[in-house]
């Protein structure tokens, strides 16, 4: 693959947006980041994936970071974000990066 897959970003941008808000203890800056995370990923699927498929892999990220404020007091914040940031790599893959991501299903039947 001659590109970073949009899976890795969307993932890395969640620990990002994490460490930034945890390491200056300024919340909305690392809201920025997740912010401009999602924006650009956004972006660069929407020609590769359709905006269905791109609003779905947003929806999944969203949820994943919401995710991870239920469960961070189970399992801790950065384990928390860890698996949220997995989730949302996981669906953003499924939805927008695998080969035949946004392309028709063709059915074939054989008489």
């Amino acid at each position: 693959m001659s590109r970073l897959p949009t899976a890795v970003i969307a993932a890395v941008t969640l620990v990002v947006g994490f460490a930034v808000a945890q390491g200056t203890g300024v919340r909305w800056l690392g809201g920025v980041v997740l912010a401009a995370g999602l924006l650009w990923c956004a972006a660069r699927s929407v020609r590769r994936a359709g905006p269905v498929r791109t609003a779905g892999a947003g929806a999944v990220a969203l949820a994943a970071f919401a995710g991870s404020h239920v469960v961070a007091d189970v399992l801790g914040p950065w384990p928390s974000v860890l698996l949220a940031a997995l989730v949302a790599g996981v669906g953003v893959w499924l939805l927008v990066d695998r080969a035949d991501a946004g392309r028709a299903v063709r059915v074939t039947t054989h008489a």
